[in-house]
């Protein structure tokens, strides 16, 4: 063996192994689970890790997941937005914008990397960012359904608006519960819901939204809000009522009719009607 090959052997031992066996050691893959981590990244800034079986991928917590500013840009969608805002402000309308399928395809990619890292951040509870790139990516099929050239184009992402839809009204309903606004919480789930019903009347397929598994979970999510809700005593008089009346129990309906009478009574006279109701 020549000292010029002896020297490039060391030099190579002494270089930095790009063996990523140690990061993944006691960090297992499991299928059917989504293992999602954050680090300190070498640069102090906090990053996003995602197991996969064969590795693990790696993302930015803010800006592009893979750290890309394309165009100077912090993703392709700002930089098709400031040209569309650019040909706007030159020919008075948005008229003769369009998408090149190419284009089109590049949105798509850079979404998915957006659809991952939401995915990680909802796992993590990180549900503010959660809001930000799944209003995101609602704008990419915003964006691809009005100046895509090809009709293909304009409805390939269509598929996934339930889906986002659900995730982003599930995270910013996260966010007002965790702030103490249960009410606002509800009012969004139910917002989430009809725009996916919305949806489906748009493309004549109003069938669909009563088997929706996004309107499943939004619809179980509106009653574990609603069971944090502060008890309406009027609601529960008429509730309790109702049932009185369906079982044939006429001396328990009379006197919660009363009951009923005597509170509208205190509210029409200023009263409280905090007060609960036994």
């Amino acid at each position: 063996m020549s000292d010029e090959q002896s020297r490039s052997d060391r030099d190579q031992r002494r270089m930095p192994s790009k063996d990523i066996t140690p990061v993944l050691k006691g960090w297992d893959y499991e299928s059917g689970t989504i293992n999602v981590r954050k680090i300190n990244g070498i640069d102090g800034t906090p990053k996003l890790q995602m197991r996969l079986d064969l590795g693990l991928l790696q993302m930015e917590m803010n800006g592009r997941p893979d750290g890309a500013k394309p165009h100077g840009h912090e993703s392709l969608l700002d930089y098709f937005e400031a040209m569309l805002a650019e040909h706007t402000k030159t020919n008075g309308s948005d008229l003769g914008f369009h998408l090149s399928s190419e284009q089109c395809q590049s949105l798509r990619e850079e979404s998915l990397m957006y659809y991952q890292r939401y995915l990680s951040l909802f796992v993590l509870e990180e549900f503010a960012g959660v809001v930000r790139d799944t209003s995101r990516n609602l704008r990419v099929l915003d964006l691809c359904g009005r100046f895509a050239m090809e009709e293909q184009d304009k409805l390939v992402l269509e598929q996934y608006r339930p889906y986002i839809t659900m995730m982003n009204a599930r995270a910013s309903a996260y966010l007002q519960l965790k702030s103490g606004r249960p009410a606002e919480a509800l009012r969004t789930v139910e917002s989430g819901l009809k725009n996916i019903k919305e949806f489906f009347e748009k493309f004549g397929q109003e069938e669909a939204y009563g088997r929706s598994n996004e309107v499943r979970v939004l619809k179980r999510f509106a009653r574990e809000i609603r069971r944090k809700l502060p008890v309406n005593p009027m609601d529960r008089l008429q509730r309790k009522l109702a049932k009185a009346v369906k079982k044939e129990e006429y001396e328990e309906a009379a006197r919660l009719r009363d009951k009923i009478t005597a509170l509208q009574n205190r509210r029409g006279a200023g009263g409280s009607s905090k007060k609960e109701v036994q």
